[in-house]
């Protein structure tokens, strides 16, 4: 019998000097995420971390491009805004400083009229 060293975790995300959304901001999107998977519109979501930038995926199916991203980009915190949901054809369909607000453009994809 071989007794092997436990493989080490890599560097947290804070320690290597990547992006990440936080605990508010998680909340937020996962709270869109739910009601738009309730309504059946979304199926899939991907997270992503870099350098500059940290992204939220959203899929309709698992293998395909991703129908919005959600990114915040610290190094447009004083210009444009941090945060900028871009649609499939990479369109900025809006950008700003507050999640909240950034996020309000596609809680009306959820809006639909009753007959």
């Amino acid at each position: 019998m071989t007794v092997q060293s436990p493989t080490p975790f890599p560097l947290s995300a804070r320690m290597s000097g990547d992006i990440c959304f936080d605990r508010r901001e998680l909340g937020l999107i996962l709270g869109l995420y739910g009601r738009m998977v309730a309504a059946g519109e979304w199926r899939d979501y991907g997270i992503s971390t870099q350098r500059d930038v940290a992204v939220f995926s959203v899929f309709r199916r698992t293998a395909e491009h991703p129908l919005y991203r959600i990114e915040k980009r610290p190094k447009l915190r004083t210009k444009q805004g941090l945060y900028a949901v871009i649609a499939m054809d990479g369109q900025v369909i809006r950008r700003g400083h507050d999640l909240g607000l950034v996020l309000k453009v596609l809680e009306r994809k959820l809006i639909r009229t009753v007959d």
